[in-house]
């Protein structure tokens, strides 16, 4: 893409919701605000005028203040432009990595940590098709449903933040991932079918994979060890286990070997009343005919 074919993009980007600074992640508004006074001071060394500046990179002299101010977050292309034109060196570069994890909300970063140092993860959740299995155009189909409603802004940043979960695929080694899936939520045509469609072909691609189990969880079962909400135990491999379930400390992140205990039978127990991994993508595999 040519240099004014950035600026142009850049532009059409500047007011897009998402990146915004979150006033109540105090580590956020930090890293957001450093970063603004590099920009600054790199830009005041080289003796440019913020107007100028705005020109070369491709946003007006508000959003220029606005991110030098801590309060936008810089998207990636904005630092790789600014480290060229201010000739920085890498120094601006560099910072993308922490810019990027700002832009997701606290509590999911905090997560993605946990799932980050796992070697297995089991889980299930009775109410949606798990985060890191969602695509993103189911992810936000599912955000903008919620009321009182999210705000753009805020729609988009969750809708990041899920999209980024999916990284938990992409290591090397990868961790043992298993996934209980409630049937009515592949059936459910959240966001429209052709959604839902594109949903259901992304599990199939999901359960294919070597370190995958994906099991559904059949509407016809007479019991089902999971009425009390969904499941989370993250193992790490030092043998310490982290576990969350709205059954368990209301919810709360729980260690103690007894509540993971309890945890981990439940999920065992739905696992068993589930369908199979092979009759489960079967069981998906009829639901892409039946659209």
């Amino acid at each position: 893409m040519s240099v004014d074919g950035v600026a142009e993009r850049l532009r059409s980007e500047a007011d897009e919701p998402g990146w915004e600074a979150d006033p109540d992640d105090e580590w956020g508004v930090a890293v957001i605000a450093t970063v603004g006074r590099r920009l600054k001071l790199r830009r005041e060394a080289v003796e440019m005028r913020a107007a100028e500046f705005g020109e070369a990179v491709g946003y007006g002299e508000d959003m220029v203040y606005k991110i030098e101010g801590g309060k936008r977050i810089p998207r990636p292309e904005y630092l790789d432009r600014a480290d060229e034109v201010l000739d920085a060196g890498g120094l601006l570069w560099a910072m993308k990595e922490d810019v990027r994890r700002v832009r997701y909300p606290k509590k999911v970063r905090d997560l993605a940590q946990l799932e980050a140092k796992a070697v297995e993860l089991q889980l299930c959740d009775p109410l949606h098709i798990h985060g890191s299995l969602q695509t993103p155009e189911y992810a936000r189909g599912l955000l903008l449903m919620r009321r009182p409603a999210y705000s753009g802004d805020e729609a988009e940043r969750f809708t990041a933040a899920r999209v980024a979960r999916k990284a938990v695929f992409e290591r090397d080694p990868a961790p043992e991932l298993s996934f209980v899936l409630e049937e009515w939520t592949l059936r459910r045509p959240l966001g429209g079918r052709a959604v839902l469609r594109q949903q259901l072909e992304h599990l199939l691609e999901a359960a294919r994979l070597r370190d995958v189990e994906l099991q559904v969880m059949p509407m016809d079962r007479e019991e089902h060890a999971g009425v009390d909400g969904g499941i989370e135990v993250l193992k790490s491999e030092d043998g310490s286990a982290v576990g969350r379930s709205p059954a368990v400390s209301g919810g709360r992140p729980v260690s103690d070997p007894k509540q993971l205990r309890i945890l981990e039978l439940r999920y065992g127990v739905i696992r068993a009343q589930a369908l199979t991994p092979r009759e489960s993508a079967a069981f998906i595999e009829q639901l892409l005919g039946e659209r």
